[in-house]
C-alpha cells in the first residue's frame, strides 16, 4: 500500500485516480508521496521514506526541489494544466487595461444614490474613454503553454502580435498561428508594442528582467501585463513609470504592498489558475505522474530530475537510480549486474544538469544484495526497486 500525503485540498476527481493500492491522508509520517498546491515545504521535515512531491500547479517555489534532488526526492509540476484558466484572465486583464471598466463600475457604485444617474452617467462617461484592442500590436514574452495560448487568441482579437522566446520547444512552435511574428531580440517588444505580456519561468536570469531599462524602451502608454510571477518585473520602476505616464497601465495578479493601491495599477488576488477546471486538471494530472512514478518509475514533468520513461515494465524486475551526472555511471551499474549474472534487456539514462536518473529493467530476482552494490556507489543517491 503506497501513502500518499495531501497538503492542501486537492479536486477529488484526482485523488479519485488512485487505485486501492494507495491510501490517501493528511498525515505525513511513512509518505511516499506527497500532493501539493500552495502550502510551504521549506521549513518541514519529511519522512525518509519520501520518494516523489507533485505540485498541483505550475509554480513550484513553495518546496526545495534542490534539497530534494540530493535526497532523491523526484519532485513534479503540472505545467499547462491550468494555462486556459490563466490565459482567460490575460485576456481580461488587456480589456481591463485598454477601457477604463474598473474606474467606470467604481463611480457607479459611489453614485448608486443620485436619482438622475443614468443622465449624470452620459455627462461622466468620457472620464472613463479608453481603446480599443484591434488593431493594436501585443508582446508576448515567453512561448510556453500560456503565452502560446494568449498569443493564439490575441490573433482572433484583430491584433498584430510579436512573440519572443528564444528556448520555445517543438511543440509549443507547432501550436503557434502561423500570423504570429517571432521576435529574435527582446528589446523589439519593448520598441514596437502597445501591449505587453510576460509568460517565462523565474529563474535566475529571468528575475528583474523587466527593469527600468527595459521600461525606458517601451512605448508612451504601453499597457503591460504581468500573470507570471511578480519579481520578474523591477516594479518600483514600474510604479515610476506608471507616475510619469510612460505607462498606461500596469496589470497584474499578485498583490504586495508595492501596487496595491497605486494609480494605474489593476491588481487581481493570484486569481490565475482559480478555476474549477484549472483545479481539477491539475490534480489529475499531478496524481497521474505520481502513479506513473510509482508503479512504473517514469519521470514526467519533474523539475529537479530529467524526464526519463521506459514504458510499462515488461521483464522480470525493474529498479531505478537517482544519481549524479558524471561520466562512467551507466558502466558501473551494468558491472554490479554483470558480477551477479543478472541480465539486463533494456536500460533508460537521461541527465539534466547536476542530476541524472535511470531505468534498468532486469531477467531476474532483484535482490537486497544488488540494490546495497547499486547504492554503494559514491554518486548514487536512491535506488528503488519498483518490480
Amino acid at each position: 500500500m503506497t501513502k500518499v500525503t495531501c497538503l492542501n485540498p486537492i479536486a477529488k476527481c484526482g485523488t479519485d485516480l488512485f487505485s486501492q493500492e494507495y491510501t490517501v491522508t493528511d498525515d505525513m509520517s511513512g509518505a511516499e508521496a506527497v500532493l501539493v498546491r500552495s502550502a510551504s515545504m521549506h521549513e518541514m521535515e519529511v519522512p525518509e521514506t519520501l520518494l516523489c512531491v507533485a505540485r498541483a500547479g505550475a509554480g513550484v517555489n513553495n518546496i526545495p526541489i534542490d534539497d530534494y534532488a540530493e535526497k532523491g526526492i523526484v519532485v513534479f509540476n503540472t505545467p499547462g494544466a491550468n494555462a486556459n484558466g490563466v490565459k482567460e484572465l490575460v485576456l481580461a486583464g488587456m480589456f481591463l487595461g485598454s477601457r477604463d471598466i474598473v474606474d467606470g463600475a467604481n463611480w457607479v457604485k459611489e453614485n448608486k444614490d443620485d436619482a438622475n444617474i443614468a443622465k449624470t452617467a452620459e455627462k461622466s462617461k468620457k472620464a472613463f474613454a479608453g481603446r480599443e484592442l484591434e488593431g493594436k500590436k501585443l508582446g508576448v514574452i515567453g512561448l510556453g503553454a500560456i503565452g502560446a495560448k494568449v498569443a493564439n487568441a490575441a490573433t482572433h482579437l484583430g491584433m498584430e502580435v510579436y512573440g519572443y522566446d528564444p528556448y520555445v520547444s517543438i511543440d509549443a512552435a507547432w501550436s503557434l498561428s502561423r500570423t504570429i511574428k517571432h521576435i529574435t531580440n527582446v528589446n523589439e517588444i519593448y520598441q514596437n508594442c502597445d501591449y505587453i505580456t510576460i509568460h517565462v519561468p523565474l529563474l535566475d536570469s529571468t528575475k528583474g528582467m523587466v527593469g527600468a531599462e527595459a521600461i525606458s524602451m517601451m512605448k508612451d502608454g504601453v499597457v503591460f501585463l504581468n500573470f507570471a510571477r511578480d519579481i520578474l518585473v523591477d516594479e518600483q520602476a514600474m510604479m515610476a513609470a506608471l507616475d510619469s505616464g510612460k505607462v498606461h497601465r500596469y496589470v497584474t495578479d499578485f498583490a504586495n504592498p508595492t501596487v496595491a493601491g497605486h494609480p494605474g495599477v489593476i491588481c487581481t488576488p493570484h486569481l490565475g489558475a482559480s478555476t474549477e477546471e484549472s483545479e481539477d486538471n491539475c490534480a489529475v494530472m499531478a496524481v497521474k505522474e505520481i502513479r506513473d512514478f510509482i508503479e512504473n518509475g517514469n519521470v514526467i514533468n519533474s523539475v529537479n530530475y530529467p524526464r526519463c520513461d521506459a514504458g510499462v515494465c515488461q521483464y522480470e524486475a525493474r529498479l531505478t537510480v537517482c544519481h549524479k551526472n558524471v561520466p562512467n555511471m551507466l558502466t558501473q551499474f551494468t558491472g554490479v549486474f554483470a558480477k551477479l549474472n543478472l541480465n539486463v534487456p533494456e536500460i533508460v539514462s537521461k541527465s539534466r544538469g547536476d542530476w541524472a536518473y535511470t531505468i534498468i529493467d532486469v531477467d531476474g530476482k532483484i535482490d537486497e544484495d544488488t540494490v546495497k552494490a547499486l547504492d554503494a556507489i559514491p554518486e548514487v543517491v536512491r535506488v528503488r526497486v519498483v518490480k
